[in-house]
């Protein structure tokens, strides 16, 4: 157990990147958790819990932690952990991190972050935006400070930064989509497959099908968040394969049990009815409205005010439309959730959080566009993941996304948001005809695996 991972707030794209990591490195770690609930709570806190909770040992050579936790803290709470190399991840930063009111803003979450890059040893964020945005905001930051400002600390923590990209195991979801994705998904597949090189053109029908359903094995782990104790190993973590596309899945509905037991959530449940052999019969699917939808926290940082303002202006032009928004509610849920659901009446097919996997993915390859509308992204999962799905994404021109996105995916204004969505709602079958022109194979596993694992590899430290 050479490797101690630590997550202070074990949900949502933390919770992925720990599952992984834990899952490829099996009994040579060590991963010690806390629930994805209260976050202001955990980055002020999480230190001295873990302090208490993680176990001693002569082995560890590498801390793995994302940056909610307070690493300084933590090293000098735990002088045996100081010791070891240091590895922090960023998801997200508190440096250009959006708040409702300015004054709103708690110094210290930023102040934290800098201090646990200064203890650091390697500081590895998801995505170029997030790494410039965190570094060039430090000066201005400290500013804050009345008086007696530490200096130069951008030039200190530069030399330890790196982007890394969040690594995502595209599962195989071929056995969710609608024949028109699958046509498309062939093509593709003629070169490769996202996330994975292979070479299927001189397959006969038969054996392309199979390889279709091979080709990738899907990493959906359901687990309990709130993990108080170390957990060696996989002793937290059952990984199943998706069936093979050749299969009819049996209780494709069924939903596994929530993690999420927030109320304003549990009668959407019900609203996932889709009917595969309706859905899934190209005939029928060719003649349905446009599918949108908006995978995202539901979160005032996700900005889902502009989302359904650009809706309900659709629907005022009675133009026709389905609209499917997942993503996970938390304690505080924005009023405008509630009131749009209600004035979108049956343009609505989902509304809520899909703890299934596989019911989650089965929605978004029935989807034919996802849109965000975020004012804080550093990397954003749920787009790659729906682009993965077969949906054409918009995204605002901003952020992360011309870094992730072809220019053509990427919108600057919601007037412009609203015109790309009308042309759509007017011709489903321009996008349903649409071969997506990025690449999302940069941010597979496959591709980033190798250099996860050099990062974790073990260099004792002389002074150890």
């Amino acid at each position: 157990m050479s490797v101690l991972l630590i997550e202070a707030f074990y949900g949502g794209s933390h919770k992925q990147l720990m599952d992984l990591l834990q899952e490829e490195l099996q009994d040579d770690c060590v991963l010690c958790t806390l629930p994805a609930k209260k976050w202001h709570w955990k980055a002020r806190t999480a230190a001295l819990y873990f302090m208490q909770t993680v176990p001693t040992s002569t082995n560890y050579r590498i801390l793995f932690a994302s940056s909610v936790l307070n690493l300084a803290e933590l090293a000098a709470l735990r002088p045996d952990l100081g010791k070891l190399k240091k590895v922090l991840y960023f998801h997200e930063n508190q440096l250009a991190y959006p708040v409702q009111k300015c004054q709103e803003r708690d110094f210290q979450y930023g102040y934290n972050q800098i201090l646990s890059c200064l203890v650091a040893d390697v500081v590895v964020f998801n995505s170029a935006f997030n790494m410039e945005s965190f570094l060039t905001s430090i000066g201005k930051f400290m500013k804050l400070i009345p008086d007696h400002r530490p200096k130069d600390l951008e030039k200190i923590i530069r030399p330890k930064c790196q982007v890394l990209y969040f690594p995502v195991r595209f599962p195989d979801v071929s056995r969710f989509m609608p024949e028109h994705k699958l046509a498309h998904l062939e093509k593709v597949i003629g070169v490769k497959r996202n996330g994975d090189a292979y070479r299927l053109e001189g397959l006969p029908g038969q054996q392309k099908s199979r390889a279709l359903g091979g080709l990738m094995k899907n990493s959906n782990a359901h687990h309990e968040s709130g993990l108080c104790e170390a957990q060696p190993g996989l002793c937290t973590s059952q990984h199943e394969g998706l069936p093979s596309p050749l299969t009819a899945p049996a209780g494709l509905n069924k939903s596994e049990p929530s993690e999420s037991t927030n109320p304003c959530q549990e009668e959407d449940k019900q609203h996932l009815t889709f009917n595969l052999s309706n859905i899934l019969s190209g005939r029928d699917y060719q003649q349905r409205p446009l599918h949108v939808a908006w995978p995202h926290r539901w979160e005032h940082d996700k900005d889902p005010e502009t989302f359904f303002k650009v809706l309900l202006k659709l629907k005022e032009k009675d133009l026709p439309f389905h609209v499917s928004v997942l993503g996970e509610a938390f304690t505080e849920i924005p009023d405008i959730f509630s009131e749009a659901k209600k004035a979108l009446g049956s343009s609505v097919l989902h509304w809520g959080y899909l703890p299934s996997k596989d019911d989650y993915f089965q929605a978004l390859c029935l989807a034919d566009v996802v849109i965000s509308t975020a004012k804080h992204e550093f990397f954003g999962v749920a787009m790659v993941e729906a682009v993965h799905c077969g949906c054409y994404p918009l995204c605002p021109k901003a952020l992360v996304y011309p870094e992730i996105f072809p220019a053509e995916y990427l919108y600057s204004t919601p007037e412009q948001l609203f015109k790309r969505l009308q042309n759509f709602c007017k011709r489903p079958d321009i996008v349903r005809k649409h071969l997506y022109k990025g690449e999302t194979a940069g941010f597979s596993w496959a591709a980033l695996g190798g250099k996860f694992r050099s990062l974790l590899a073990a260099e004792p430290r002389e002074d150890l």
